[in-house]
């Protein structure tokens, strides 16, 4: 059975590192998507676009650490995250900060196109309160993410503020216009299935039971997640690296999800989003 957690930071430096990927593999984890988390989390300080490269390189190699070390398959996705963007903004003032933001989305091209990355993420707005300034920027920021992902036909993962029906309405009317729904995810989404079903997008949901019993009520097309973060002075946040499998083997046991189900939640939705074969 393949089980896929679409969303999971591994930290060596602040957590416990590939214990967690051999706790997700323990409960039968078997494949993740490895998010990038800011640069400084990799210990790179950022003084340009490029040097964003380095915290990219140094994310792929702990992909390849992972993969070869434990006996789950990970996949590194790259990008910048929304606070990270903000950051920039407070240090360089707007134009400088966005000119460095368009040189990390260059890096993260480069990696992706050569096959080293899998996807754009987390990227989109913060999730607190900012002025209409950073607001604006981030969006200006992700509308060149969405033209790189189109070009590129490389999934986006999406940080953002808290998601209702018309948020999702104004994100599918950018991602339209600038992207491909269809490689479009939105993490840490609310279990809003066919809303997302209609603007053609898709809602990777916290693999809490009463989350997925509520995607259940609307459909299978969703993505599970954890958003685990890997730090010991936030231990099992946002859930713990066990619980995409042990929810998945629980709602199965119920008969809330049969064996499709989960083949094409955790195996036909990522192939397809992802571009990747899964084995």
């Amino acid at each position: 059975m393949i089980i896929t957690d679409n969303h999971m930071h591994i930290d060596p430096l602040k957590g416990i590192g590939l214990d967690a990927v051999r706790e997700f593999s323990s409960v039968g984890g078997t494949h993740f998507m490895l998010v990038y988390k800011t640069a400084y989390d990799s210990g790179t300080e950022v003084n340009s676009g490029k040097d964003f490269g380095k915290s990219y390189d140094y994310l792929i190699g702990l992909s390849n650490k992972i993969n070869r070390e434990t006996d789950a398959k990970s996949y590194p996705i790259i990008g910048l995250h929304p606070a990270e963007f903000h950051h920039l903004i407070l240090d360089f003032g707007r134009e400088k900060a966005f000119d460095i933001a368009l040189e990390a989305l260059n890096e993260i091209e480069k990696r992706i196109s050569d096959g080293l990355a899998y996807g754009i993420g987390e990227v989109g707005r913060p999730h607190y309160d900012v002025d209409k300034d950073i607001t604006d920027a981030s969006n200006q920021f992700l509308i060149e993410v969405l033209k790189v992902s189109k070009k590129l036909k490389c999934p986006v993962q999406l940080h953002t503020e808290t998601f209702d029906e018309n948020k999702f309405i104004e994100l599918g009317e950018m991602v339209k216009k600038y992207g491909d729904p269809g490689k479009i995810i939105k993490h840490f989404s609310p279990p809003m299935v066919s809303i997302c079903e209609k603007i053609g997008i898709y809602p990777s949901i916290i693999a809490r039971e009463k989350n997925i019993l509520k995607a259940c009520e609307e459909g299978k097309r969703f993505l599970m997640e954890t958003d685990y973060i890997d730090d010991n002075e936030r231990p099992g946040a946002v859930v713990g690296p066990k619980t995409v499998p042990k929810t998945t083997k629980k709602l199965f046991e119920k008969g809330i999800l049969t064996k499709e189900d989960i083949d094409y939640v955790h195996r036909y939705l990522i192939e397809k989003i992802y571009g990747i074969e899964i084995i």
